[in-house]
C-alpha cells in the first residue's frame, strides 16, 4: 500500500512540475543583475559549502531542480553532459534541490536521486526555498548561468533549447 501511495506522489510530482514548469523562451542577453549568493542550504552533497563570491571568475550554472519531478529528471542528461565537457574549462554546475514534496526534503532520498542519476557535481538541497526565493525562481526546471563577473547573464525555464543554452556556456567560458 505505501508503496502504491508512493507511487501515486511521484506520477503527481511528475504531472505537477509538467504543469508548473512549461517551456518558456530563454533569454540570452547579459544584465547586470549581480546573481543572489547560495542561501538558508540546509545540506551540501557531493562538496563542502559553496558561495558565489569564492567562483568568481568561473561561470556557473545553476540548475533548480527536484528529483521527482520528470521534467527535471529530463534535463539531467543535458545537465551532466555539460559537467563533464566543461568543468575543466571553468564551468561549475551547482544543482540546488528545492523539493516539492515532503519525501523529497529528507537527505537520505535525495543522496539516493544523486546516486540514480549518476549526478557528481554539487547539490544544495534548499528545503526552505531560501536560495529559490532569492533567485525570485518559479519553475522546476529552471537555469541560471553566472558569469565570471558574477552576474546571471542567461536564464532557461522547463526543457528544451540544450543547444541555446550550452552555446551560451561556450560564449561565457569564452569571455575575459
Amino acid at each position: 500500500m505505501l508503496a502504491a501511495i508512493r507511487n501515486a506522489a511521484v506520477c503527481a510530482g511528475i504531472a505537477a512540475c509538467a504543469a508548473v514548469a512549461p517551456i518558456a523562451p530563454a533569454s540570452a542577453h547579459v544584465n547586470d543583475n549581480v546573481a543572489p549568493e547560495f542561501t538558508g542550504i540546509d545540506k551540501w552533497l557531493n562538496s563542502e559549502p559553496l558561495t558565489l563570491a569564492q567562483l568568481r571568475g568561473k561561470v556557473v550554472l545553476v540548475d533548480f531542480w527536484t528529483f521527482a519531478c520528470g521534467n527535471c529528471v529530463n534535463t539531467l542528461p543535458a545537465v551532466k553532459s555539460w559537467n563533464q565537457k566543461y568543468k575543466d574549462k571553468g564551468l561549475v554546475v551547482v544543482g540546488v534541490h528545492t523539493p516539492e514534496f515532503p519525501f523529497e526534503q529528507d537527505t537520505n532520498n535525495v543522496k539516493r536521486a544523486i546516486e540514480r542519476f549518476g549526478i557528481t557535481y554539487p547539490v544544495a538541497q534548499d528545503n526552505r526555498y531560501a536560495t529559490w526565493a532569492a533567485y525570485g525562481n518559479q519553475y522546476w526546471p529552471a537555469f541560471y548561468l553566472i558569469d565570471k563577473h558574477g552576474r546571471v547573464a542567461y536564464t532557461h525555464f522547463g526543457e528544451g533549447d540544450y543547444a541555446q543554452t550550452e552555446a551560451a556556456i561556450g560564449k561565457l567560458l569564452a569571455e575575459h
